[in-house]
Protein backbone atom coordinates (compact mmCIF):
# COMPACT_ATOMS: atom_id res chain seq x y z
CA UNK A 1 0.00 0.00 0.00
CA UNK A 2 2.85 2.35 0.80
CA UNK A 3 4.48 2.09 -2.97
CA UNK A 4 0.85 2.62 -4.31
CA UNK A 5 0.76 5.83 -2.01
CA UNK A 6 4.18 6.99 -3.21
CA UNK A 7 3.33 6.92 -6.57
CA UNK A 8 -0.16 9.20 -6.24
CA UNK A 9 1.93 11.23 -3.86
CA UNK A 10 4.36 12.53 -6.42
CA UNK A 11 1.99 13.11 -9.36
CA UNK A 12 -0.48 15.31 -5.98
CA UNK A 13 2.06 16.28 -3.21
CA UNK A 14 -0.90 16.80 -1.16
CA UNK A 15 -3.74 14.63 -1.64
CA UNK A 16 -7.02 15.14 -0.03
CA UNK A 17 -8.36 12.54 2.56
CA UNK A 18 -10.93 11.46 -0.32
CA UNK A 19 -8.18 10.52 -2.32
CA UNK A 20 -6.22 8.59 0.81
CA UNK A 21 -9.78 7.07 1.28
CA UNK A 22 -9.83 5.73 -2.84
CA UNK A 23 -6.68 3.95 -2.54
CA UNK A 24 -6.76 2.46 0.63
CA UNK A 25 -10.53 0.75 -0.82
CA UNK A 26 -8.12 0.12 -4.28
CA UNK A 27 -5.48 -1.26 -2.14
CA UNK A 28 -7.93 -3.73 0.03
CA UNK A 29 -9.65 -4.93 -3.48
CA UNK A 30 -6.32 -5.68 -4.56
CA UNK A 31 -5.35 -8.16 -1.64
CA UNK A 32 -8.87 -9.28 -1.24
CA UNK A 33 -8.55 -10.26 -5.19
CA UNK A 34 -5.30 -11.86 -4.63
CA UNK A 35 -6.75 -14.18 -1.18
CA UNK A 36 -9.51 -15.32 -3.41
CA UNK A 37 -7.42 -16.50 -6.16
CA UNK A 38 -5.36 -18.13 -3.86
CA UNK A 39 -8.53 -19.70 -2.20
CA UNK A 40 -9.82 -20.89 -5.26
CA UNK A 41 -6.61 -22.80 -5.78
CA UNK A 42 -6.54 -24.58 -2.60
CA UNK A 43 -10.30 -25.27 -2.84
CA UNK A 44 -9.90 -26.94 -5.81
CA UNK A 45 -6.69 -29.04 -4.51
CA UNK A 46 -8.89 -30.24 -1.43
CA UNK A 47 -11.72 -30.71 -2.85
CA UNK A 48 -10.26 -32.75 -5.51
CA UNK A 49 -7.73 -34.53 -3.61
CA UNK A 50 -9.53 -37.70 -3.22
CA UNK A 51 -11.12 -37.48 -6.73
CA UNK A 52 -7.67 -37.11 -8.20
CA UNK A 53 -6.01 -39.73 -5.73
CA UNK A 54 -6.12 -42.39 -8.41
CA UNK A 55 -3.54 -42.49 -11.64
CA UNK A 56 -7.10 -43.80 -13.41
CA UNK A 57 -8.45 -40.91 -12.85
CA UNK A 58 -5.80 -38.84 -14.92
CA UNK A 59 -6.58 -40.87 -17.97
CA UNK A 60 -8.76 -38.94 -20.60
CA UNK A 61 -11.26 -41.45 -22.17
CA UNK A 62 -11.44 -39.83 -25.62
CA UNK A 63 -7.45 -41.06 -25.86
CA UNK A 64 -6.87 -44.22 -27.38
CA UNK A 65 -4.16 -46.47 -25.54
CA UNK A 66 -1.99 -48.17 -28.10
CA UNK A 67 -3.20 -52.14 -27.93
CA UNK A 68 -0.41 -53.81 -30.23
CA UNK A 69 2.63 -51.02 -30.05
CA UNK A 70 2.65 -49.63 -27.18
CA UNK A 71 6.43 -48.66 -25.53
CA UNK A 72 7.89 -52.15 -24.74
CA UNK A 73 5.74 -53.80 -27.18
CA UNK A 74 6.04 -52.19 -30.81
CA UNK A 75 9.89 -54.33 -31.17
CA UNK A 76 8.56 -57.50 -30.84
CA UNK A 77 5.73 -57.02 -32.75
CA UNK A 78 7.20 -55.62 -35.73
CA UNK A 79 9.92 -58.58 -35.59
CA UNK A 80 7.07 -61.31 -35.26
CA UNK A 81 5.99 -59.64 -38.61
CA UNK A 82 9.32 -58.65 -40.47
CA UNK A 83 12.00 -60.75 -39.83
CA UNK A 84 11.89 -62.59 -42.61
CA UNK A 85 14.41 -63.44 -45.30
CA UNK A 86 13.47 -61.59 -48.56
CA UNK A 87 11.95 -58.92 -46.28
CA UNK A 88 13.56 -55.21 -46.11
CA UNK A 89 13.48 -53.58 -42.97
CA UNK A 90 14.44 -49.33 -42.54
CA UNK A 91 15.29 -47.71 -39.78
CA UNK A 92 15.52 -44.44 -39.31
CA UNK A 93 17.41 -42.78 -36.31
CA UNK A 94 19.31 -46.45 -35.68
CA UNK A 95 22.32 -44.83 -34.00
CA UNK A 96 22.50 -46.29 -30.40
CA UNK A 97 22.57 -43.43 -28.14
CA UNK A 98 20.62 -45.22 -25.52
CA UNK A 99 22.11 -48.57 -25.41
CA UNK A 100 18.71 -49.61 -28.10
CA UNK A 101 20.18 -51.38 -30.76
CA UNK A 102 17.34 -53.34 -32.80
CA UNK A 103 19.35 -55.23 -35.54
CA UNK A 104 18.69 -58.42 -33.84
CA UNK A 105 15.37 -57.98 -33.95
CA UNK A 106 15.39 -58.06 -37.81
CA UNK A 107 18.39 -60.73 -38.09
CA UNK A 108 17.22 -62.94 -40.72
CA UNK A 109 15.75 -59.44 -42.36
CA UNK A 110 17.75 -57.14 -44.67
CA UNK A 111 17.85 -54.84 -41.90
CA UNK A 112 19.65 -50.77 -42.62
CA UNK A 113 20.00 -48.27 -40.05
CA UNK A 114 20.00 -44.64 -41.28
CA UNK A 115 20.79 -41.73 -39.08
CA UNK A 116 22.15 -38.61 -39.48
CA UNK A 117 25.25 -39.02 -37.78
CA UNK A 118 27.66 -41.71 -37.77
CA UNK A 119 27.99 -44.18 -35.03
CA UNK A 120 26.65 -47.52 -33.72
CA UNK A 121 24.44 -49.39 -35.89
CA UNK A 122 24.66 -46.92 -38.59
CA UNK A 123 24.72 -48.39 -42.28
CA UNK A 124 23.83 -45.12 -43.97
CA UNK A 125 24.38 -41.56 -43.08
CA UNK A 126 22.11 -38.94 -44.49
CA UNK A 127 19.24 -36.50 -43.95
CA UNK A 128 15.70 -38.00 -43.40
CA UNK A 129 13.90 -35.11 -45.12
CA UNK A 130 15.46 -36.25 -48.07
CA UNK A 131 15.71 -39.96 -47.87
CA UNK A 132 14.77 -41.22 -50.80
CA UNK A 133 17.29 -40.06 -52.11
CA UNK A 134 19.46 -42.84 -50.24
CA UNK A 135 18.18 -46.16 -51.53
CA UNK A 136 17.22 -47.91 -54.63
CA UNK A 137 14.68 -50.33 -54.28
CA UNK A 138 11.61 -50.15 -51.92
CA UNK A 139 11.24 -51.59 -48.12
CA UNK A 140 8.58 -53.82 -46.29
CA UNK A 141 9.17 -52.22 -43.02
CA UNK A 142 9.89 -48.70 -42.34
CA UNK A 143 9.99 -47.79 -38.37
CA UNK A 144 11.41 -44.73 -36.22
CA UNK A 145 11.82 -44.79 -32.82
CA UNK A 146 12.08 -41.51 -30.29
CA UNK A 147 13.18 -39.70 -33.42
CA UNK A 148 10.09 -37.68 -35.02
CA UNK A 149 10.46 -35.36 -32.61
CA UNK A 150 13.70 -33.98 -33.40
CA UNK A 151 12.62 -33.48 -37.34
CA UNK A 152 12.42 -29.78 -38.24
CA UNK A 153 9.87 -30.89 -40.73
CA UNK A 154 8.13 -34.23 -40.00
CA UNK A 155 5.42 -33.53 -42.67
CA UNK A 156 8.77 -33.82 -45.41
CA UNK A 157 9.75 -37.28 -43.60
CA UNK A 158 6.36 -38.63 -44.15
CA UNK A 159 6.03 -38.18 -48.06
CA UNK A 160 9.90 -39.64 -48.35
CA UNK A 161 8.94 -42.63 -46.19
CA UNK A 162 5.52 -43.03 -48.68
CA UNK A 163 8.16 -42.80 -51.42
CA UNK A 164 10.37 -45.87 -49.87
CA UNK A 165 7.77 -48.07 -48.81
CA UNK A 166 6.12 -50.82 -50.79
CA UNK A 167 2.48 -51.33 -51.43
CA UNK A 168 1.27 -53.24 -48.39
CA UNK A 169 4.32 -52.21 -46.65
CA UNK A 170 4.58 -51.04 -43.08
CA UNK A 171 5.28 -47.91 -41.15
CA UNK A 172 5.70 -47.39 -37.83
CA UNK A 173 6.62 -43.86 -35.70
CA UNK A 174 6.46 -43.70 -32.16
CA UNK A 175 7.74 -40.10 -30.85
CA UNK A 176 7.03 -38.65 -27.42
CA UNK A 177 3.41 -36.58 -26.34
CA UNK A 178 4.40 -35.29 -22.49
CA UNK A 179 7.95 -35.12 -22.11
CA UNK A 180 10.77 -32.85 -20.81
CA UNK A 181 12.80 -30.85 -23.60
CA UNK A 182 15.73 -32.86 -24.54
CA UNK A 183 18.66 -32.85 -27.07
CA UNK A 184 17.71 -29.38 -27.58
CA UNK A 185 18.29 -27.29 -29.56
CA UNK A 186 16.47 -29.44 -32.09
CA UNK A 187 13.58 -30.68 -30.03
CA UNK A 188 10.85 -29.47 -32.68
CA UNK A 189 7.53 -31.08 -31.79
CA UNK A 190 4.85 -33.12 -29.58
CA UNK A 191 2.36 -35.73 -31.75
CA UNK A 192 -0.82 -37.08 -30.84
CA UNK A 193 -2.67 -39.58 -32.55
CA UNK A 194 -4.48 -37.54 -34.93
CA UNK A 195 -1.25 -35.65 -35.76
CA UNK A 196 0.21 -38.84 -36.66
CA UNK A 197 -2.67 -39.34 -38.96
CA UNK A 198 -2.46 -35.99 -40.04
CA UNK A 199 1.08 -36.42 -41.26
CA UNK A 200 -0.09 -39.77 -43.02
CA UNK A 201 -3.49 -39.36 -44.50
CA UNK A 202 -5.06 -41.22 -47.10
CA UNK A 203 -4.28 -38.62 -49.62
CA UNK A 204 -0.39 -39.98 -49.02
CA UNK A 205 -1.48 -43.51 -49.69
CA UNK A 206 -1.96 -44.14 -45.88
CA UNK A 207 -4.07 -46.57 -43.97
CA UNK A 208 -3.81 -46.22 -39.86
CA UNK A 209 -3.68 -48.98 -38.97
CA UNK A 210 -3.49 -48.14 -34.82
CA UNK A 211 -2.48 -44.87 -33.10
CA UNK A 212 -2.34 -44.56 -29.62
CA UNK A 213 -0.69 -43.64 -26.35
CA UNK A 214 1.43 -45.23 -23.77
CA UNK A 215 2.86 -44.72 -20.01
CA UNK A 216 0.04 -42.06 -18.69
CA UNK A 217 1.70 -39.52 -16.77
CA UNK A 218 0.16 -37.35 -13.16
CA UNK A 219 0.23 -34.04 -13.88
CA UNK A 220 -0.46 -31.08 -12.07
CA UNK A 221 0.37 -27.10 -12.71
CA UNK A 222 2.99 -26.26 -9.93
CA UNK A 223 3.06 -23.89 -7.24
CA UNK A 224 4.92 -21.25 -9.80
CA UNK A 225 2.15 -21.12 -12.36
CA UNK A 226 -0.38 -18.52 -12.61
CA UNK A 227 -2.09 -17.93 -9.53
CA UNK A 228 -5.84 -19.73 -11.17
CA UNK A 229 -3.87 -22.60 -11.96
CA UNK A 230 -1.80 -23.02 -9.09
CA UNK A 231 -1.77 -27.01 -8.26
CA UNK A 232 -4.28 -28.20 -10.19
CA UNK A 233 -4.44 -31.50 -12.21
CA UNK A 234 -3.56 -32.34 -15.44
CA UNK A 235 -5.65 -34.77 -17.29
CA UNK A 236 -4.43 -36.75 -20.79
CA UNK A 237 -0.69 -36.42 -20.41
CA UNK A 238 0.94 -39.67 -21.49
CA UNK A 239 4.49 -40.07 -22.14
CA UNK A 240 4.65 -42.08 -25.57
CA UNK A 241 2.88 -41.69 -28.61
CA UNK A 242 2.80 -43.79 -31.65
CA UNK A 243 1.25 -44.41 -35.09
CA UNK A 244 1.22 -47.79 -37.60
CA UNK A 245 0.24 -47.26 -40.81
CA UNK A 246 -0.32 -49.46 -44.20
CA UNK A 247 0.47 -48.25 -47.77
CA UNK A 248 -2.35 -48.89 -49.45
CA UNK A 249 -1.66 -46.77 -52.79
CA UNK A 250 1.22 -45.02 -54.52
CA UNK A 251 0.56 -41.28 -55.03
CA UNK A 252 2.85 -39.77 -57.62
CA UNK A 253 4.25 -36.07 -57.16
CA UNK A 254 2.45 -35.54 -53.90
CA UNK A 255 2.29 -32.12 -52.63
CA UNK A 256 0.89 -31.06 -49.25
CA UNK A 257 -0.57 -27.59 -51.18
CA UNK A 258 -2.81 -29.98 -52.81
CA UNK A 259 -4.29 -31.86 -49.94
CA UNK A 260 -7.58 -30.95 -49.11
CA UNK A 261 -8.32 -30.64 -45.13
CA UNK A 262 -11.29 -33.26 -45.28
CA UNK A 263 -8.59 -35.44 -46.67
CA UNK A 264 -6.66 -35.06 -43.41
CA UNK A 265 -8.97 -35.06 -41.03
CA UNK A 266 -11.05 -37.53 -42.05
CA UNK A 267 -14.94 -37.97 -41.02
CA UNK A 268 -14.17 -36.28 -37.32
CA UNK A 269 -15.06 -32.83 -36.71
CA UNK A 270 -14.07 -29.74 -34.45
CA UNK A 271 -15.97 -29.61 -31.41
CA UNK A 272 -18.35 -26.83 -30.95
Amino acid sequence: MNSIKKIFSRLLPTPSRTFHAKINQLQAELEEMKATLEKVADIHVNQWGDAWSKDESYLLPEAPLSENTGHLQWVAYLSERYNKSGMRVLEIGSRVVTGANRRAFFSAAEYIGFDYHPGENVDVVGDAHKLSQYFDGKFDLIFTSAVFEHFAMPWMVSVEMAKLLKIGGMVYVESVFSFTLHELPWDFFRFSHMGYQSLSPPALGFECIESGYSNPIVGRFSGLADSYLKNLPIRGLYCHSAYLGKKIKDVQNFQWNDVQLQDVVGDTKYPC
